[in-house]
C-alpha cells in the first residue's frame, strides 16, 4: 500500500535544539518528523488500539468485499479530532490492500482539484478527504454521480455548442472524516453506506497507546506512568502521543530517562496540564464563566471575545472534552458551567441556594 498525500494531515512539531537560541528548521529535519508521525501510525487493526466495536465492524465488511471481489461501500468517521479517523482509513487501505489518497475539503477549491483526483484513481483505491462537511458545494455536486453511479459529468463548448460528457470512473471507495457531522448537506451524508462515530477512550486504551508509542520511540515508561499521562490526555490519542514526547524530556533532562509515575505527573504539572487534562485555556474559560457571568449561561461569542480566542476554537477544540468529562453545559440560553468544574477548581465558597441552581 503506498500512500499519497495532498495535504499537511502529518505535519508534526518541530524539535528545538539545545543551545540554538534561532534553530534553522531544513527540510531534512520536517522530513524525519513526517517519517516519524508515519512510523507510530498502526498499519493493521491488531495494532490500532481503542474503538472495539468499530474495528469488528470493519473486519466483517473488508472481508466480505473482499470475497465479492468488489471495493468497500463508502464510508464516513465522524467524532472530535484526534481519535484517529486518517489512521483508521490507512488501515482499512491496508488490509484491502489498495492504495489510498489523502486530501482535505479545505484543499479542493477548484472543480479541477476534484476532478482531477477522482480521475486518477485505479480500480478499488481509496479517496479520503478529511473535513469533508467544509467541501464547496461545486465539488459536492461533482461527488454525487461519481460516489453513486461512478460517473463524471462534465460540459464542453460554450453556448449552443454545450455537451454534456458522462465520462465512467473507475470503482473506487470514499471515506470521509469530519468532526460536525451535522454540517454535511443530506444529500452527501445518504451516498455513505457505513457511517459510524468515533468515541473517546477510556484510561486504559489511552496507556496501551502510550505504551506502544513508548516502545517506538524507545522510551522506558513504568505501568504507572502510563497511565498518569493517560489520565491528562482528555481521551484522545492524538494528545497521549504528544504528551508522552513532552514528558520524555522531563525524563531525559531532570532524571534518569525512565518515565514513572512521579516523574509523569511532576512533567505534567510544569505544563500546567492537570490531573483532568485540562490546560490554561481551558481552565480560563471555566473560570470566566463562573467568575463573571455567575456560573453562566453565556453565549460562545461572549467568552470567545472575554478569553481573546476563535469561536471555532472554542467550540472544536475545548468544548468537546469539557462537555464529556461533565464540566461544561450546553443550555438554549447559552454555556454553563456544572458543579463538578466548581469542585474540580477548588470553588466551595458559594452559596447554598446557587449550588442547587446549578443542577
Amino acid at each position: 500500500m503506498s500512500i499519497i498525500s495532498d495535504n499537511n494531515d502529518f505535519k508534526s512539531e518541530k524539535s528545538l535544539h539545545k543551545g540554538n537560541k534561532n534553530p534553522v528548521i531544513k527540510p531534512e529535519t520536517i522530513e524525519a518528523d513526517k517519517n516519524f508521525e508515519n512510523s507510530i501510525r498502526p498499519k493493521s487493526f491488531d495494532a490500532y488500539i481503542g474503538q472495539t466495536a468499530l474495528k469488528e465492524t470493519l473486519k466483517i465488511t473488508i472481508e466480505a468485499a473482499k470475497k465479492r471481489e468488489q471495493p468497500l461501500d463508502h464510508l464516513l468517521f465522524y467524532g472530535p479530532p484526534g481519535l484517529g479517523k486518517t489512521t483508521l482509513a490507512g488501515v482499512i487501505a491496508e488490509q484491502m490492500g489498495v492504495n489510498i489518497k489523502i486530501t482535505s475539503a479545505p484543499a479542493l477549491e477548484r472543480p479541477r482539484d476534484i476532478i482531477g483526483i477522482l480521475m486518477s484513481l485505479k480500480g478499488g483505491e481509496i479517496l479520503f478527504i478529511d473535513e469533508i462537511h467544509r467541501l464547496n458545494k461545486v465539488a459536492e455536486e461533482i461527488l454525487y454521480p461519481a460516489m453513486e453511479d461512478f460517473y463524471l459529468d462534465m460540459t464542453t463548448g460554450k453556448s449552443q455548442t454545450v455537451k454534456t460528457l458522462r465520462i465512467p470512473l473507475p470503482k473506487f471507495t470514499l471515506i470521509g472524516a469530519t468532526t460536525k457531522a451535522g454540517e454535511l448537506s443530506g444529500p452527501l451524508r445518504d451516498r455513505f453506506g457505513i457511517i459510524h462515530r468515533l468515541e473517546f477512550y477510556t484510561e486504559d486504551e489511552l496507556a496501551q497507546v502510550i505504551k506502544r508509542t513508548a516502545g517506538i520511540l524507545n522510551i522506558e515508561i513504568t505501568e504507572e506512568g502510563a497511565h498518569a499521562i493517560a489520565r491528562r490526555s482528555r481521551g484522545t490519542p492524538r494528545i497521549a502521543n504528544r504528551l508522552i514526547k513532552r514528558v520524555s524530556d522531563f525524563a531525559l533532562v531532570k532524571h534518569d530517562g525512565k518515565i514513572t509515575e512521579d516523574v509523569a505527573n511532576e512533567s505534567l504539572d510544569i505544563l500546567k496540564i492537570d490531573t483532568f487534562g485540562l490546560d490554561t485555556t481551558d481552565r480560563c474559560l471555566l473560570r470566566l464563566i463562573i467568575e463573571k457571568y455567575d456560573g453562566g449561561p453565556v453565549g460562545v461569542e461572549t467568552i470567545a471575545a472575554a478569553i481573546g480566542e476563535d469561536v471555532r476554537t472554542i467550540e472544536d477544540v475545548c468544548e468537546p472534552y469539557l462537555l464529556q468529562a461533565g464540566l461544561l453545559q450546553r443550555t438554549p440560553r447559552g454555556r454553563k458551567v456544572s458543579p463538578a468544574a466548581y469542585r474540580h477548581l477548588g470553588i466551595i465558597d458559594m452559596d447554598i441556594n446557587d449550588q442547587k441552581s446549578l443542577f
